[in-house]
């Protein structure tokens, strides 16, 4: 069955899976943390108690796609190294300084706020609670820089020397980082983050309003 397949096919096999599984992840999170950012703000405008409802039905499940794609992504970042290994040293220089800042903002800073939305709307104040929407942001930033990390593939830009050979090194990290094709990788990306996110909560809003409406009932 798997004649013919060498080490090459084999990476590119494991590192496809790995990716197919975790973008998942991060697309819809990415959609639910602005979804989560409106629903608050509804909530706080209009004190109707169905968008603080559903901002915590949607906590969860956020919480949980936020530790997956964490965790998912680490293994992809192995990867880099044990089935691309000639291809990590060589850029390493551009791709490690851009998965460093990354790792620091999920791992650190978004870390923190959504440890803020999971226990602190009645410690921090409602008002607050809803300023730490730099979570949504920093999503929005790490997609950025993840879109950048892809592009040097394709829109190699802001390279010192195209011909020499050794690791790769930038003398412009302002063209490396916003080359030519970042405008219309990041919409995609963005777009293609909301539609997943729309999809799944517009199909679970039947099962929400059902649940609801029997927790709700009268014994």
């Amino acid at each position: 069955m798997f004649e013919g397949w060498d080490a090459v096919v084999l990476a590119r096999a494991q590192f496809a899976f790995t990716m197919s599984f975790h973008i998942v992840f991060p697309a819809f999170s990415i959609g639910l943390a602005s979804y989560l950012a409106v629903l608050e703000a509804l909530w706080l405008i209009t004190k109707r108690e169905v968008f603080i409802n559903l901002f915590n039905y949607w906590l969860k499940i956020f919480a949980v796609a936020f530790g997956m794609g964490v965790v998912s992504g680490i293994v992809m970042s192995y990867q880099f190294g044990t089935n691309w290994s000639a291809f990590a040293d060589k850029t390493g220089p551009v791709i490690g300084p851009l998965m460093a800042y990354e790792v620091l903002t999920a791992f650190f800073l978004e870390a923190g706020f959504l440890g803020v939305m999971l226990f602190g709307l009645e410690r921090v104040g409602p008002r607050l609670h809803f300023r730490r929407d730099p979570d949504g942001r920093d999503r929005h930033a790490d997609l950025g820089v993840l879109d950048s990390v892809g592009q040097f593939l394709d829109a190699d830009a802001g390279r010192l020397c195209r011909q020499c050979r050794g690791p790769v090194r930038r003398h412009d990290w302002l063209k490396a980082i916003f080359n030519p094709s970042f405008p219309y990788r990041l919409v995609h990306m963005v777009l293609a983050a909301y539609l997943t996110t729309s999809l799944v909560s517009a199909r679970s809003a039947p099962g929400i309003c059902c649940a609801t409406s029997i927790s709700q009932a009268p014994a």
